[in-house]
């Protein structure tokens, strides 16, 4: 491996309260160059809101940290996008160590409404960018232990999600995808996990929500986005190493409704 800095890729770091952009400053304290993507077509029509200023802070935060840092606004719901965004990086800053695969889909989709457009859209984003990234990481890693590959994913697997049938069911293929694809990647150098954070404060809980979930968090208080970027920047690092095939559930001991 080269010595110079290492580099992470992290997707969907568009608003500056959020996981995305928490993760970003964790694994840039932690001494990372970082590349993150953002798409605010997506943030102004069907996310938590447009935060127009976010990419340029996310990356002047980066820097002033004495870190690179590029953002790049890619729709990672077209097929050609993962490959071109690792080759943008490569371009850009070189030496990628590490893929979050963070940006996520999602729409509410109760049973007599689900249709084939938010499948589609929810497995595009959530789960084929994501196979894809790993893959093509995979290919470009040149050897040696140290790769890492972390992908955000929800309590799916816990609990009935039946008001969000889409992104559940595409949340649930990046955690099978995840314990298969570890075999393979560990023969190679890379470890892949995944990190379910549990319901997180990051811009888009209403006050009533808030109190609504609170009495179901033991340790006193809902989840922040400073939270799971600890976790993500421990699975990177190399205290991390010995950790593969894993879906984590750092949920605070979140209380489940089970319906």
């Amino acid at each position: 491996m080269s010595d110079r800095p290492r580099t992470a890729l992290v997707t969907g770091a568009s608003r500056r309260e959020a996981i995305g952009a928490a993760i970003c400053r964790a694994l840039a304290a932690d001494g990372f160059d970082i590349a993150f993507t953002h798409w605010r077509a997506y943030d102004r029509d069907e996310g938590s809101g447009l935060d127009p200023g976010g990419p340029g802070v996310i990356q002047a935060e980066i820097e002033a940290l004495g870190r690179r840092a590029i953002a790049l606004e890619v729709d990672l719901g077209e097929p050609a996008a993962p490959e071109c965004l690792l080759d943008w990086v490569d371009t850009g800053l070189g030496n990628l160590a590490v893929v979050v695969n963070n940006a996520a889909y999602s729409t509410r989709d109760l049973l007599d409404a689900l249709d084939a457009a938010s499948l589609d859209a929810h497995y595009a984003v959530n789960f084929r960018a994501t196979a894809l990234l790993t893959s093509g990481f995979a290919r470009r890693w040149p050897g040696g232990q140290g790769g890492r590959v972390i992908n955000l994913t929800s309590g799916q697997s816990l609990g009935p999600m039946p008001d969000e049938l889409a992104y559940v069911a595409s949340k649930g293929a990046i955690e099978a995808f995840t314990l298969s694809a570890s075999p393979s990647l560990a023969r190679i150098g890379i470890t892949i996990n995944a990190v379910d954070p549990g319901p997180t404060d990051s811009g888009w809980m209403s006050d009533d929500f808030k109190r609504e979930l609170a009495p179901r968090f033991p340790l006193g208080r809902i989840g922040k986005p400073e939270d799971v970027a600890r976790l993500v920047a421990f699975l990177a690092s190399e205290a991390g190493g010995w950790i593969t095939g894993q879906v984590i559930h750092s949920e605070g001991g979140f209380i489940r409704d089970r319906g």
